[in-house]
């Protein structure tokens, strides 16, 4: 029975040598051919190497903007001859600014020319940066091309999509003032993760209202609505819900407004 013990003793050995070469050989083989497909791919044998490169040309390297200013702009001035692109390109990159602005210094004072539609926006997401206890920095922001990427005609309104590309350095820090992520770096001395560069599309939306009766659904979002009890704003102009009698901001109509700014 000894002898059978020891038997069995040595096949398990064995087997578990043969399982350690195994797993030692295979993992030899996928390393291998990891390094090759990584020289192939960034040059570098080390795919962490390769994976970081590519990130830092990702982050040095402008988005692309849906470009359709040329066959959009000739239909725009049609219908709006006062509409002047060259204008209106600058004064959405100033609010597009000026949005960045208010995330970072919580204060929606700086999109006055915007629609209440993005100023709730603004808000909220405002509120959402102090439920998670942070407070977001853009810096050196740079905005390197906007284009006209739809024009588009619905009942009561006109609608036209901007696109931007955008560079800047962000960062997210704690309410508090100090750096909400630390990374621990050799020798157990914590590192500030800092800012990253960033390269990012926004999608901003201009809004012209002709008639207030026919937006249908897109009343909400436009703030046809009162901001209490939801009843419609049947009257232009004015100041009282007549249902509630809370306090709302009345809707221009027949004038241009930056309306929504949305990241890719």
């Amino acid at each position: 029975m000894e002898g059978l013990a020891v038997i069995v003793e040595t096949a398990k050995v064995v087997v578990g040598v043969l399982l350690l070469a195994g797993g030692a050989f295979t993992w030899y083989r996928v390393r291998k051919q990891v390094r090759l497909v990584s020289k192939a791919i960034f040059g570098t044998p080390s795919l962490k190497e390769g994976l970081e490169h590519q990130a830092d040309i990702l982050a040095e390297t402008p988005k692309s903007v849906s470009g359709m200013t040329k066959l959009c702009l000739p239909q725009i001035e049609s219908d709006f001859p006062e509409f002047h692109w060259a204008q209106w390109k600058q004064r959405c990159e100033n609010l597009l600014k000026a949005y960045f602005a208010a995330l970072e210094n919580q204060d929606i004072s700086r999109l006055e020319e915007s629609s209440e539609e993005l100023k709730r926006q603004t808000v909220h997401e405002i509120e959402d940066q102090n439920r998670r206890g942070v407070r977001v920095c853009y810096r050196q922001v740079r905005i390197h091309q906007t284009e006209i990427a739809r024009y588009q005609k619905e009942a009561g309104l006109c609608l036209i999509k901007l696109q931007s590309a955008v560079e800047y350095y962000y960062e997210e820090k704690s309410a508090s003032g100090e750096e909400e992520e630390e990374r621990k770096g050799k020798g157990g001395k914590k590192q500030p993760q800092g800012p990253k560069r960033q390269q990012n599309r926004y999608n901003m939306e201009l809004v012209y209202i002709q008639d207030l009766s026919k937006v249908g659904d897109y009343a909400t979002a436009l703030g046809a609505t009162c901001p209490n009890c939801g009843a419609p704003i049947t009257r232009l102009g004015s100041k009282f819900c007549e249902y509630c009698g809370t306090g709302v901001i009345p809707i221009d109509i027949r004038v241009w407004k930056l309306h929504r700014i949305e990241k890719e």
